[in-house]
This record gives C-alpha cells, sequence and structure tokens, in this order.
C-alpha cells in the first residue's frame, strides 16, 4: 500500500508534538511493508524555528530517524498530481493550510482512488470551533480523532459513523527505558504555551520543586523572559529546545518526570493525554501528573500518580523519590500498558483495520466520501 501523509512539519519538532506520532506511525507502516511519503512546507514555522534553536544539524539528524520514508518539502502548495499518483492511503493533518486540505477533498470527490482522512489531534474543534470550521472537508472519507471525547463532536456535527478514534501513541524504536546514570531528581519535557497552563506549572511544577529542593531540569520552548529568570533565581536549570528523539537520555538521567496538561485537554476534553504521557511511560520513567479524567481508560490503576494541587504533588514527589520500590512499580506497570497497548505499532494496526472496514462497505473503485450532514 501506498501511504501520503501531509503534515505541517514531519522533520522538526520545535512546539509540534505532532511530528513524534507522525514520524512513529510511518516507521511502522514501513516495517508493515508498506510505502510511505510525508509531505511538509519548505518553510513552516516548526522548521524555522528549529533551524534558529537548534540549527540544521539537529535537522539533519531528524532526517534519518525513520529510514525509509520519503520526505517531501513545497514551497507555496505540493504538486498533488505527483504526490497522489498511485496512492492508496492519504492522511491530512489538521495544522495543514486550509488550501491544501480542500485541494485535498477536491480530488477525492473528483474520482480519486485512495481513501482520505482528516487526522485532528487538537482542543480547536472544542474552544475554538470557527478555526476548524475553515476546513472543507466534503471529499473525506473520514476523520481521525485523538479521542472519544473529539470524535464526539465530529459526530455531532454529520460524520456519525465516519469519525473514528484514534489516539495518539509512543514510537517505541525511539522511546524505550535506557540504562544511564541518575544525573537529577526531576525532568519535565514540556513548552510553555500561550498562557494555557501558566498558573498549572506554578502550581504542580515551579512550586513542588522549589519547596522540595530538588535537582531539577526543564526542557521547552516559549518560556518568557521573566519566567526564565525565575527558574535561573530558583536554581531550576531550562534548558531550552529538546529536539523529541533525544528525550529518551533525558528520561533515563531522571529519578522521576511530571505530566502539567494544558487547560483544554484538561477541562474540555476528558480523556486525552497528550502524547507526552505515553512517551514518558514507553521510557520507564515514573510519571506523576496534575489532574485529568483518564475518562477511556487507557491506563491501568499504578501507571502513573496524580496529584490534586500543589500540596499533594509536593507529596507525590517526596513520596516517589524517597521509595526506590515504589518508583520502580510505578515504572514497570506504566512501561507494560504502553508496550501491549500504546506503541505506533498497535496504531498502525487500528489504522489499517479502518481502511479494511470502509473498503468493504463499499467497493474501492465507487467508495464515496463521507456524507456530510449539517448539524441540527
Amino acid at each position: 500500500m501506498n501511504v501520503v501523509l501531509f503534515c505541517h512539519a514531519f522533520t522538526s519538532c520545535w512546539n509540534h508534538g505532532n511530528a513524534h506520532f507522525l514520524r512513529g506511525v510511518a516507521r511502522e507502516l514501513l516495517r508493515a511493508g508498506h510505502r510511505v511519503a510525508a509531505y511538509e512546507p519548505a518553510n513552516g514555522w516548526s522548521r524555522t524555528n528549529a533551524l534558529q534553536d537548534g540549527g540544521a544539524e539537529v535537522l539533519a539528524e531528524c532526517e534519518h530517524l525513520v529510514p525509509g520514508v520519503a520526505i517531501r518539502r513545497y514551497d507555496a502548495m505540493p504538486e498533488l498530481d505527483e504526490a497522489l499518483d498511485g496512492a492508496d492511503l492519504v492522511l491530512a493533518h489538521e495544522w495543514n493550510e486550509p488550501a491544501l486540505i480542500a485541494a485535498l477533498g477536491r480530488r477525492r470527490a473528483q474520482g480519486g482512488r485512495f481513501l482520505l482522512f482528516f487526522h485532528d489531534t487538537h482542543h480547536r474543534a472544542v474552544t475554538a470551533p470557527d478555526e476548524i470550521g475553515r476546513f472543507d472537508l466534503d471529499g473525506y472519507d473520514g476523520v481521525l480523532a485523538f479521542g472519544e471525547v473529539l470524535r464526539e463532536v465530529y459526530r455531532s456535527r454529520g460524520w456519525g459513523r465516519r469519525v473514528f478514534t484514534w489516539h495518539e501513541a509512543a514510537d517505541t524504536a525511539l522511546f524505550r527505558p535506557l540504562d544511564r546514570e541518575k544525573e537529577r531528581d526531576l525532568v519535565f519535557v514540556g513548552n510553555f504555551g500561550d498562557g494555557e497552563r501558566d498558573a498549572e506549572l506554578e502550581q504542580f511544577l515551579l512550586g513542588p520543586i522549589t519547596r522540595l529542593g530538588l535537582a531539577a531540569r526543564i526542557h521547552g520552548v516559549r518560556y518568557p523572559d521573566h519566567v526564565r529568570a525565575k527558574l535561573a533565581a530558583q536554581n531550576i536549570d531550562h534548558a531550552g529546545w529538546l529536539p523529541n528523539h533525544r528525550a529518551p537520555e533525558a528520561f533515563a538521567r531522571a529519578r522521576l518526570t511530571v505530566h502539567v496538561p494544558r487547560r483544554p485537554y484538561a477541562a474540555a476534553l476528558p480523556g486525552i493525554p497528550t502524547i507526552r504521557v505515553f512517551e514518558a511511560l514507553a521510557c520507564g520513567i515514573p510519571l506523576i501528573s496534575a489532574p485529568w479524567d483518564d475518562a477511556e481508560g487507557l491506563f491501568p490503576p499504578g501507571a502513573f500518580l496524580r496529584a490534586a494541587d500543589g500540596d499533594a504533588m509536593a507529596a507525590a514527589l517526596k513520596a516517589v523519590l524517597s521509595d526506590p520500590a515504589h518508583a520502580a512499580a510505578l515504572a514497570a506497570t506504566g512501561l507494560q500498558a504502553i508496550r501491549e497497548r500504546h506503541g505506533c505499532s498497535h496504531r498502525v494496526a487500528e489504522l489499517l483495520a479502518i481502511c479494511a472496514q470502509l473498503r468493504e462497505s463499499t467497493a474501492p473503485d465507487t467508495l464515496a466520501p463521507a456524507e456530510r450532514v449539517a448539524a441540527e
């Protein structure tokens, strides 16, 4: 099968976590014997910022993270005749430009023999519906939504059985336990983020670190000057952008990590963890999380700890750091959950099953695009 991915960035993960998952999906598709091409804009904001923060060397490393994938860059618009020639499956991520999303839908509606999916991994459908409303999805066969609550949003807009829950997952070829000497108590990998978790980072991360006097390092971008100054004053090491393929090494050198979900995910999209949870657990590091509701039961009890507030976070950090057996049990349970349910190989199997379901429902030559019914 020929698979084509259209994404904002495949080679850059600068403030663009979707690249993590798409790389893992491409890797597992290739392992299963399929061919994969990934299209990205040559001068997208993620690549531009990665060049500024990490330099060409980092992006050169990323070029070779998934051997076998054909990476194609374009300026204003990809050459769709070339990109779609012989395609069997096309995934268009929601960070693409609306013009490209619409053009792909027209190609499918005009008789393209490929299955076409819109892949949504953001909270905008709930928090900024007008932004998602810019996308013309009339020619699409289905929507892949990264959580059940988001699937229900699309169902309410008329997609019915043509929207599928497709969670993100860990690229376990990269994210795995490494045997390294521990250099610090805590590592946090996460961007500051548009005012969506400023207070939460203070309550669940910075405050507890300072209160307990932990040796901590924070990786991430878009931390304002005043926050970086505060981190320096509190002896918290802010190490800037960490290219995602280097995160396993960072996890391996710390005793535990913390997850602080952005407010829209915790409040408006219960049941959806970000990919950081999958990746941390895949590396076998104990994880303590600020509140979010695992409404879909993705993780078994004991895969990670939840802290209801800053005091509870400080207590949990202290408990795990002082009890190696407890830390080891957390890490083992979380790692087992990833290996059994949440690797990119599992998601590729789910994707292929979705494709088979759609192709069985209608002959490949006549498979009709999903009907759009205006929501009442």
